[in-house]
Order: structure tokens, then sequence, then C-alpha cells
């Protein structure tokens, strides 16, 4: 029973939201255009985002075991499961578990390959793992080199969408591609937010993060900025009438940057930047989830 609890810790099954929205706006758009729907296909997806998130979640733990050693001002948004420092599991464990989401996640888009003729499902499952690999190992590295927070920006706010509406659509054609100007800004702040908790840990790492190369005020002030800018493009571009419906919805986004505004002096540990990175969490997936609204 401790093992399995120790699993269910790994897994972190909370950041399960940022796969699962994504990947959900991808086929809510897919049915808006092509007004079709497949459960099967819904379900092949939702397991690729399981699998995909595992194997992050998995391969993070193994390739950051060293610096999360010295990490003492995690929280619920960063710092890893912390089952290697405290013993739970052992480093093997977490590489087998790492390598088996890995393949799974492959199987998915073979899945998908022979029995949905959907070939470029495979590209993008590869380059989804792909992604995790630049930005924790070795000769790449970008979350020690710098420039991990913008492979997250693609995974999340680019592959992750279009793996949904391919999947769904069984091709591009008609993809919203405008969408981005909305998506990739947010995912990058969503990126850069989880990275101020560690600030300390990756700064005695030598770890090339926004928190460090930025220090923690300007990246939270750009933070900020980036998340506006994602606001001002989903009002400029109206992506549908039914915005007007739900604009509503738009006040939650608003009021999280106005609360952001007096903690940008809030320090790694306390409970005011754990509100911080809650907050910039709550914006993306808010904006990605009135997206997703809109087109429904």
């Amino acid at each position: 029973m401790k093992k399995f609890n120790a699993w269910i810790k790994a897994s972190r099954l909370q950041s399960q939201s940022y796969i699962f929205l994504p990947l959900l706006l991808g086929q809510i758009i897919a049915m808006a255009y092509t007004n079709s729907w497949s459960w099967a296909l819904f379900l092949l997806v939702q397991l690729y985002g399981i699998f995909i998130q595992l194997y992050i979640v998995y391969a993070n733990d193994y390739a950051d075991i060293e610096t999360d050693k010295i990490n003492k001002t995690f929280n619920i948004f960063s710092g890893g499961s912390r089952v290697l420092s405290s013993k739970l599991l052992s480093p093997s464990e977490v590489k087998r578990g790492a390598i088996v989401m890995a393949s799974m996640t492959m199987m998915t888009a073979v899945v998908g390959y022979l029995i949905f003729n959907r070939p470029w499902l495979l590209l993008l499952s590869f380059v989804s793992l792909l992604l995790l690999w630049m930005y924790s190992y070795k000769p790449v590295q970008l979350s020690y080199r710098g420039g991990g927070e913008f492979l997250q920006m693609l995974g999340v706010g680019m592959v992750l969408p279009l793996f949904g509406y391919y999947s769904q659509a069984g091709s591009f054609e008609s993809f919203p591609w405008l969408l981005f100007v909305v998506l990739l800004p947010t995912n990058l702040a969503c990126g850069m937010a989880t990275s101020l908790p560690d600030e300390p840990s990756d700064k005695a790492s030598k770890k090339r993060t926004s928190s460090v190369l930025f220090g923690l005020k300007r990246n939270m002030i750009y933070i900020i900025l980036l998340n506006t800018i994602s606001m001002a493009m989903l009002i400029y571009l109206a992506l549908s009438s039914a915005i007007i419906s739900y604009s509503h919805i738009l006040l939650i986004p608003v009021l999280t940057i106005l609360l952001q505004l007096p903690l940008i002096n809030a320090y790694p540990g306390s409970k005011k930047l754990t509100n911080y990175v809650a907050l910039a969490v709550i914006f993306t997936l808010t904006i990605t989830t009135l997206m997703a609204i809109t087109f429904y």
C-alpha cells in the first residue's frame, strides 16, 4: 500500500488539468468546424493525455533528483513530487515508470494510426516526448541552459491543442491558427510562474530558469504582462459572438491579474508566492476554458 501511495504522489495528478483542457479545446474546435464527434477518439486522446502527463512528471523527477534534494521552498506547483528526495521510490523505479509511460504515449499514436487512420499522431506524440527530453536531459537540457519555459509553452499551448484537433478532424484543415496568439503568451507565463518557488535551489544548481535569469520581481511582472497580452488578443479576435454571452467569465482572469499585483514582492517559501503562482495557473486554465466554451 505504501508503494501504491508513493506512485500516486509521484503522479502529481493535479497537473493533469494542464493537459486535459488543451486537448479538450482542440477537440471542441474540431467539432465546431467538422460538426462531428467520436467518443472513441475522445477516449484515445485522453489516454494520450494521461500517459504524457505521467511521463513528464516521472521523467522530470528523475532528471532533477539532485536539485530537488536541496529544494526547501517547493509547493504544490513546483519542486517535483518529492518521492525521490524522500526515498519513497528509487531512481530506477521512477526511470522505468517514465520509460513505460513514454512507450504508452507512442502506443496511443500507433492505435490512432492503425485504427483511425491518423498518421500525424505519430509525429505529434514524438514531438511531445522530445520537448520534455530537450527540457530536462542532455545535451539540450534547456531547463538548465535557459529557455525551458518556451518548450513548456510549445508543448501545452501548441502541440496539445493540435493533437486534440487532428484526432477528431483527421486533418489540420480549417484549424484557426490565430488561436496561438492567445494560447502561447499565457502558457509561457504559466511555465515562468511555476519556476518562481524553486528559484533558490535552481540558482544553487545553476539552472537558468526565467526566475533565475530575470530575478523574482521582474519575472512576476513579465508574467502579468504576458497574461495581459493573451487577454487582449482574446478580446481583440472576438473568436465568435458567443464570447459576448460568456463575457462575465472574463472577470476571473481580470481578477487574477489584479490580485497578483500586490504579491510581486513575495519570496520563495511564502504563502504569498504560492498564491501568486496559483493565480497565474488559474488565469491560463480560465482562458483555455473560455475558448472551449466559446467554440462549444
